[in-house]
């Protein structure tokens, strides 16, 4: 129920520990560092996350194959995209992120570093809102398959490596903004799992896995689809399978 949240929460805490280990080395033996191994460092970082975003494609396609009724996800998807682009939740989530960057700014004015606050905000945010946090979350807790989940957390820890190494100790104590956000969505899924039915989770399955799909594309620059925008599509099998 808890698995993938919990495993994503300690790939944080791990990233966190590495990223400040590099930032103290860096401190005191950067002068020992060969030339060019900061370029380096980021070239596998880039081709890391790629070699992620194909796992997260191969998830996602998998995934997808667990639905039965074609027509049920094409009808989930459109009216899906119909009212998150109504909603405008990509925009309003984006919104929600600058809105509490703006609201916690001021703990760090006028600091020549980074603060604790600045830190855990900044990778709150980055690890919470998004589509593939709450896929993951639901898809956990709706069937304890947590695989998209194993795919964000290395997504995360690699991140959390890089912010921490920059941003500091803040960026550890995400980790419980993320335990407390995901692990609330696995869990209200789980509540009402026993209530939808085999065929219905099957759906669902299908139609998030989709956005799964999208949210690789994405990762690997292929595409801009705003997969948040998507999102309502995952409950809409609820409905469809009711009545078809």
């Amino acid at each position: 129920m808890l698995t993938g949240t919990i495993i994503n929460a300690l790939a944080v805490l791990a990233g966190s520990m590495a990223g400040l280990l590099l930032k103290w080395l860096a401190a005191h033996f950067s002068s020992r560092l060969p030339a060019g191994s900061a370029a380096l460092g980021q070239r596998l970082q880039s081709i890391i996350m790629n070699g992620v975003a194909l796992c997260v494609l191969y998830i996602g396609v998998s995934g997808s194959l667990k639905g039965s009724n074609t027509l049920t996800a094409i009808l989930s998807m459109v009216a899906g995209a119909i009212t998150g682009e109504l909603l405008d939740l990509d925009r309003r989530m984006s919104a929600l992120g600058d809105w509490v960057q703006r609201k916690t700014a001021r703990l760090t004015r006028g600091e020549g570093g980074a603060s604790v606050s600045e830190g855990f905000v900044t990778a709150s945010l980055l690890f919470c809102v998004g589509a593939m946090s709450i896929v993951g979350a639901l898809e956990n807790g709706l069937t304890g398959n947590y695989e998209t989940l194993q795919a964000k957390s290395l997504l995360d820890g690699i991140s959390s490596i890089v912010f921490a190494s920059s941003l500091g100790v803040g960026v550890a104590f995400s980790a419980a903004a993320l335990l407390l956000y995901q692990g609330s969505i696995s869990l209200l899924a789980s509540v009402l799992s026993p209530f939808l039915g085999d065929a219905v989770i099957a759906e669902m399955t299908c139609v998030g896995s989709l956005l799964i799909v999208a949210l690789s594309l994405n990762m690997l620059g292929l595409t801009k689809i705003k997969v948040m925008n998507l999102v309502p599509a995952i409950f809409f099998p609820i409905l469809l399978c009711t009545f078809m």
